[in-house]
């Protein structure tokens, strides 16, 4: 097999401006000469096997960083804006994309940004909003878009939170009942009720309520919640600075989403829940119990362990409504989850609704050839009252197969036959397959053939 160059020019001149070293003496720390240095940067050459040891041996840089899924992301991202049909003419290829994701990563994201302001504008004109005619109307991506594309790029870890959070934690071995000390210290008083609103804060009379129905691993995350509102609003505020989203709403959602990241990162530290995950073989149950935390939390702090120096296996994690709606996304591997739509319906998180209380596996081979271990469970979020909502949901977690060793459930799954990995895809409008059964619509990248005498699984053939 052959293997894969590496082009990382962005990373590795990243990795130099922290050092605070310039070219020259970069290179000679490396051992290499000043023009060589300079061609990996500007991605006219590969990193060297002599450069990645070097990185390890006089920097002590964990190398996998130079790995970084952002290159993926944005290659995925522009592929399927690419397929939009405002674009007419052909599709850059693969190699094109490659190299603008590579090169030219802020170059990627400002055309990102100019598609999703596109399809807003687009939607809103096709639904009849007389937003646009209002003059305080402002062309921006939605405020709950712009904050998912914020942790995506983010590799979903953020450090000085997640460290923060184990710092918290590390004070007791009950993290939960060490918030509502901490709280009560500040003359926070913490009650439970039987109400339907999960968590109350009342600022004026300084009381905190929980809802006596909610599971209590929501309870405990609900708590931890709000002592990183209380307690964090500086380091809370401080990323939000550094964020710089274009709306106040966006803000506002981020605020809660870095607030729920300290929540989980409270309630499954880093290194201790990264050493129980590899003991258990990354069992969700067992973690689940051991942590007191929910198969979902446990599934999605799973996906964040991605600290330098100190990572977990790369996951993807996903979570799916009953429509096929993905609510929440995030992906450590080389699998991007589509940025419109619902995820392919050949993915076994879709048949997890039909086996409630299992978990499902499968192995699973994209178009590009990469082969994937995948995990499907549904979960059902009770109201806790008999006339109350009950929601529904099905999380998907997985890795590539070549972590499968590490996870107990894919123990005895025949990973050694080919015929063993199912077709998936991303999404209808940009898979490449031909024959896929379960196309909904066809792929806006290749030419159709339809004949009035013929009839296949599609009415129209794919060149």
């Amino acid at each position: 097999m052959a293997v894969q160059k590496l082009y990382a020019g962005v990373k590795l001149r990243d990795i130099r401006g922290r050092l605070g070293l310039t070219q020259k003496v970069f290179a000679e720390k490396l051992g290499i000469s000043l023009p060589y240095l300079n061609q990996m940067e500007n991605n006219n050459r590969p990193i060297s096997t002599a450069v990645v040891l070097g990185l390890a041996q006089q920097f002590g840089l964990d190398v996998t960083e130079l790995h970084s899924g952002d290159e993926a992301r944005l290659m995925g991202d522009m592929r399927e804006a690419l397929a939009d049909p405002v674009f007419a003419g052909p599709t850059p290829p693969l190699a094109d994309l490659r190299l603008v994701a590579s090169n030219a990563p802020t170059l990627a994201r400002a055309f990102l940004d100019l598609h999703s302001v596109y399809r807003q504008t687009h939607e809103r004109l096709a639904s009849l909003d007389e937003a646009l005619g209002r003059e305080d109307a402002r062309l921006q991506p939605s405020p709950w878009e712009e904050v998912r594309d914020f942790f995506h790029y983010c590799d979903n870890y953020l450090d000085a939170i997640d460290r923060a959070a184990e710092r918290f934690a590390g004070r007791s071995d009950d993290p939960a009942s060490l918030a509502a000390t901490t709280l009560a210290d500040r003359g926070i008083v913490v009650r439970r009720e039987d109400q339907a609103v999960v968590r109350h804060f009342d600022a004026a009379s300084q009381r905190l309520t929980l809802s006596s129905r909610a599971a209590s691993s929501t309870r405990n995350f609900q708590l931890l919640l709000q002592l990183a509102l209380i307690t964090q609003d500086a380091l809370l505020e401080a990323t939000l600075d550094l964020a710089r989203f274009h709306s106040a709403e966006a803000r506002a959602i981020a605020k809660i989403g870095l607030a729920n990241y300290f929540a989980g990162a409270a309630l499954m530290p880093y290194e201790r829940f990264l050493a129980a995950a590899q003991e258990t073989r990354h069992d969700l149950e067992r973690l689940g119990d051991r942590f007191g935390a929910s198969l979902e939390q446990v599934a999605h702090r799973l996906s964040t362990l991605q600290r330098p120096g100190a990572k977990g296996i790369p996951f993807f994690f996903v979570r799916v409504d009953p429509a096929g709606t993905i609510t929440k996304r995030h992906s450590a591997t080389t699998l991007q989850f589509a940025r419109y739509g619902g995820a392919c319906p050949l993915w076994n998180v879709h048949r997890a609704f039909e086996t409630p209380g299992q978990f499902l596996r499968q192995l699973a081979e994209t178009p590009d050839g990469v082969r994937y271990f995948c995990l499907a469970r549904d979960v059902t979020k009770s109201s806790g009252a008999f006339d109350a909502p009950v929601r529904r949901y099905a999380i998907g977690l997985g890795c590539e197969v070549r972590h499968a060793d590490a996870l107990v459930y894919a123990d005895h799954m025949d990973r050694k036959n080919d015929q063993a990995f199912e077709p998936i895809g991303i999404s209808c409008r940009i898979c490449e397959r031909r024959n896929c059964h379960q196309r909904a619509v066809p792929p806006l990248e290749r030419k159709l053939r339809v004949d009035p005498d013929h009839r296949g699984v599609l009415p129209y053939q794919v060149d």
